[in-house]
């Protein structure tokens, strides 16, 4: 095997393993502190019991972390936190935990780099060190903004049909939390996690409003937060909110068949580069190879 080639697999396949073990050390962490702290009543057992990832690594990384987050740029924090909420992975995770996961991806791809670089060539090594260095540096915030994306097109993809479902429901006498829970129940996934998460807040003692603007805050969709100023609209001004809803899923119904347009649209674009680089030199030597050495034959 290509020796560039087995360099980069193995930094791959190592710097995945080492960077989910320590984050899992992390959330684990995490999740064992909050455990304690709504239980009052901590044990040695316990303690004992977690694994030496929980125990052992995940205070040194947030430590790292928290060293790390005063060297960032300012707002870095917020930012991150913000990504994370919206992505769903708070309050699991936090920036704090975050720099820590960064700092060791970009750690373990250097040391791992380190080991190897002796058996590869001495042309390849600048190219396999660049390599190392942007997946350490730019391989979690690229899973980060993956999930990102991930939650903005299920959540874009689902709310019409939510919104039709509230529709019949209001329509056939139900209140709009009780039919926002019964949608809850019947249509999984993840704007009916988000709806059940503010249903929550609102039997706490939340107002409808708030806690609709805060799940505005955590899924930063435009179709949704569109939908959301809606709700509040009519609420204000004693609009009927049936009538609301129908307009609501009537526009949104729209959007959506016109961002499945712009997606074909853009398709044939897309297809430029695959055509140009992959497709036609087949056929040009298929079509034009026995031509060609006809005529070389010829000539000769």
């Amino acid at each position: 095997m290509d020796p560039l080639l087995l360099a980069v697999i193995s930094i791959t396949v190592t710097m995945f393993f080492l960077v989910v073990y320590v984050g899992n050390g992390v959330l684990k962490a995490r999740e064992s502190t909050s455990r304690r702290l709504m239980s009052l009543t901590p044990t040695r057992t316990e303690v004992l019991d977690a694994g030496f990832s929980e125990r052992a690594v995940a205070p040194v990384v947030q430590k790292v972390g928290r060293l790390a987050l005063r060297f960032t740029p300012q707002g870095w924090g917020a930012r991150t936190n913000h990504r994370l909420t919206v992505a769903g992975w708070t309050p699991r995770v936090d920036a704090n935990s975050w720099a820590a996961i960064r700092v060791t991806s970009l750690v373990a791809s250097v040391v791992v780099f380190a080991l190897i670089q002796g058996a590869l060539p001495a042309g390849q090594k600048l190219l396999v060190g660049g390599l190392v260095l942007l997946m350490g540096f730019f391989g979690p915030d690229a899973v980060l903004t993956r999930r990102i994306e991930e939650k903005r097109t299920s959540i874009e993809r689902d709310l019409p049909d939510v919104i039709d479902l509230l529709v019949i429901s209001v329509e056939a006498g139900l209140g709009f939390e009780a039919a926002l829970g019964r949608v809850v129940q019947n249509v999984p996934g993840e704007l009916s996690d988000e709806f059940s998460r503010m249903l929550q807040e609102t039997r706490v003692g939340v107002s409808r409003s708030e806690s609709m603007r805060k799940l505005a805050e955590r899924t930063d969709v435009d179709d949704l937060n569109s939908f959301i100023l809606a709700i509040n609209q009519a609420d204000q001004f004693g609009v009927s909110i049936a009538r609301m809803l129908r307009v609501q899923a009537d526009e949104l119904r729209v959007r959506r068949r016109q961002r499945a347009q712009e997606r074909a649209f853009g398709a044939p674009v897309k297809m430029v580069f695959p055509l140009v680089f992959c497709i036609f030199p087949g056929l040009f030597v298929v079509l034009l190879g026995p031509a060609a050495i006809k005529i070389f034959n010829t000539l000769l």
